[in-house]
């Protein structure tokens, strides 16, 4: 009888399959949707400042494998990692004008220790220009301690105001931040573009996210820098682009404002040419609202912690033994061969909601294990992206794993490429311009490429749904045919430029 009850209280305990939580539909409200999306799936968990979010481990596992790619990256380029205090005092703080106004309205200020008022208020980092430069001035003598080149992984405060949103716009976020000093404009130039291609890895690479590499817009580049370079990538469902990262030349005008001087070869002094170059924790946040879907979170398997879950299905008078045997060698066949595996061993739980759990915080792939496939030597494998079962031979597991993993991870990315793609609207007036860019598209238009000619377009875009601005005009040109004129001025173009609201 004993045997009977806690056999009954076992199937009590037992879930329903149930949608565990995602009551949104990615095309009936994005926002909301994607906030049930990276707390369901372990991203994040909101904290009791707003603006501020608790990285999980499934989010931090991304994070550092992007950074176990781009660590050893940089370090081939002869680029060394440093720390800098995250405290900035007023005064460096405001040595460079234009930097300082494009930040001001960001900075959070420390004023108090304990109940006392500082004599003095302490900023923290919005970003480290000011930290660093005037211990460049202190290093950067003579042309023998060119070129000096730094990264650092930290974390920065901007005091953000409208709309926080996890990964895409927080008060604090980590990111790498380098900072290098060269004596000619050359290498400077060279370095920006370097870097520039090791961004577009990362999101294309790794967080199968397509992305365009282009020069911002003097209106929308860095503040106190020579020009700015990014990595655009674009969210079809709200017809936003997203700036996923910045290699930025800064030219010489910081190094004229902390007086960051060299002795070249002939003993002539002459200031050095920087740059600046950073990606943050927003690339995590792209890709999941790239891939996420009505299930939840669809992880690429490179940045996936677990690349494949292992389910045993136990039907009823089945040999739970040997299926549980089965699953742990499929477990251990897997990790040895450098897949990350795992098994949901959990008894509690039915085979179903585990599949809608697992699919949920969107690992790739999911093997199948039950008594039929015992009796046939074989395993089913169910992919996540498009859902797709197969039935492999266990002789054959680790090949077809590894097969399946790299064609997830391909899919993943010619399905986004596909669509943004078909997001992609040329214009050449302004009445083909807001109607794109009412039907939230990527606006692709001939631009004069006057300051003015931009604020304008702002001015005149401004609405509920944020004003349109440029995000960036490619690298790869295509060509300014004769006659072609600018769709917003009428005046002659000088470059095709990528037009849209933005993140």
């Amino acid at each position: 009888m004993a045997t009977k009850s806690s056999n009954a209280a076992k199937k009590k305990e037992v879930k329903k399959e149930t949608k565990l939580g995602m009551t949104v539909k990615k095309d009936d409200n994005f926002g909301e949707w994607y906030s049930e999306v990276v707390v369901h799936s372990e991203m994040i968990e909101y904290y009791d400042i707003s603006g501020c979010y608790i990285l999980r481990p499934q989010a931090m596992s991304i994070w550092e494998t992007l950074q176990a790619f781009f660590d050893p990256e940089i370090k081939k380029m002869g680029i060394k990692n440093a720390y800098f205090p995250l405290f900035v005092t007023e005064n460096v703080l405001q040595k460079e004008k234009d930097h300082i106004e494009g930040f001001a309205p960001e900075v959070a200020w420390v004023t108090k220790s304990g109940k006392s008022d500082l004599e003095v208020p302490i900023a923290i980092r919005p970003t480290s220009e000011t930290v660093m430069y005037p211990y460049f001035a202190k290093w950067i003598r003579g042309h023998r301690d060119l070129p000096l080149k730094l990264n650092q992984w930290c974390n920065v405060v901007r005091w953000e105001f409208s709309n926080p949103t996890p990964f895409i716009r927080s008060r604090e976020f980590l990111w790498q931040e380098g900072h290098t000093a060269f004596a000619t404009k050359e290498e400077a130039d060279q370095e920006v573009l370097e870097i520039l291609e090791l961004y577009r890895r990362v999101y294309e690479e790794y967080l199968a996210v397509p992305v365009i590499k282009g020069r911002k817009s003097e209106l929308e580049k860095f503040a106190g820098g020579l020009y700015t370079t990014s990595v655009e990538a674009f969210i079809p469902h709200t017809g936003r682009g997203i700036q996923g990262a910045t290699s930025h030349c800064l030219g010489q005008n910081f190094a004229k404002m902390f007086q960051i001087n060299f002795e070249d070869d002939k003993g002539e002094k002459g200031m050095v040419w920087q740059n600046s170059w950073a990606y943050s924790s927003r690339t995590i946040g792209v890709m999941v609202m790239v891939h996420g879907d009505d299930k939840g979170l669809v992880l690429p398997p490179k940045v996936a912690s677990v690349q494949v879950m292992v389910i045993p299905v136990p039907y009823k008078d089945a040999d739970t033994t040997a299926i549980k045997a089965a699953c742990e060698s499929t477990v251990k066949e897997l990790n040895t061969a450098a897949v990350r595996a795992d098994l949901d061993t959990r008894e509690n739980y039915s085979p179903g909601w585990k599949y809608s759990h697992w699919e949920m915080k969107g690992i790739p792939l999911r093997i199948e294990i039950g008594p039929r496939d015992l009796e046939k030597s074989q395993v089913r494998l169910v992919r996540r992206d498009t859902g797709a079962k197969v039935d492999v031979p266990m002789t054959e597991l680790v090949e077809k794993v590894q097969k399946i993993l790299l064609s997830i991870q391909e899919n993943l990315f010619n399905t986004a490429k596909e669509k943004r793609d078909a997001c992609i609207e040329k214009v050449h007036t302004w009445d083909e311009f807001t109607t794109a860019l009412n039907n939230k598209k990527l606006i692709f238009a001939p631009w004069c490429d006057e300051k003015e000619v931009e604020e304008d377009v702002k001015a005149r875009t401004k609405g509920d749904h944020g004003a349109a601005k440029t995000l960036c005009s490619p690298l790869d040109q295509p060509e300014i045919t004769e006659g072609t004129v600018c769709f917003a001025s009428g005046k002659p173009a000088k470059k095709w430029t990528y037009w849209g609201r933005s993140y």
